[in-house]
């Protein structure tokens, strides 16, 4: 099976990560407890790309709105469409990122870093130039370590016994947003 058509059986996983995940941020007020970092703010935002059927027949549906204008989107979860991309931000401590998250590889887009220190109060040695750099790696790394942690959280409940419940939570989570 070469790596294309992987990614076309496996697409599933991404579409339902993006769902859990909105639900759990949902569940506790924007906050998720993540293991060994505490609680992270997630909030969708803004933009949400949702997709209805399969192969040759597939729909796609942009969602736009603030946060709380989500809600067709929620509604279209309650339908049946599966998300595809969302615009989700997450802070931990003083750090808020910014990304559009996509479902079927789990590409980051758009990728807002935190602002730490500007470039002009810095000077533009080479020097303060490769401090800069570094910290904008370490920065997308604890981006990246953030969303392996969440998904690590969704696999190892998606793999587990307690799938059954946690997908009866999420359906009625979805039936909510039909209601208003």
């Amino acid at each position: 099976m070469d790596l294309v058509d992987l990614i076309q059986e496996k697409h599933f996983l991404g579409q339902e990560f993006l769902a859990w995940l909105w639900f759990k941020a949902e569940e506790r007020g924007g906050n998720v407890d993540v293991a060994g970092m505490g609680d992270i703010l997630v909030a969708f935002e803004k933009h949400m790309l949702l997709e209805y059927g399969e192969g040759e027949e597939t729909e796609k549906v942009i969602c736009r709105g603030l946060q709380t204008e989500l809600r067709e989107a929620r509604a279209g979860l309650g339908l049946g469409k599966k998300p595809e991309q969302a615009r989700i931000r997450f802070a931990r401590g003083d750090y808020e990122f910014n990304v559009t998250l996509t479902a079927a590889t789990l590409e980051f887009r758009n990728v807002k870093l935190p602002k730490t220190v500007d470039g002009a109060d810095e000077g533009d040695d080479p020097e303060s130039m490769e401090g800069r750099i570094l910290e904008r790696i370490g920065l997308f790394e604890q981006l990246t370590e953030i969303v392996n942690e969440l998904f690590c959280m969704f696999i190892n409940i998606r793999a587990s016994e307690a799938w059954p419940d946690e997908l009866l939570k999420i359906r009625t989570w979805t039936g909510q947003g039909l209601e208003h």
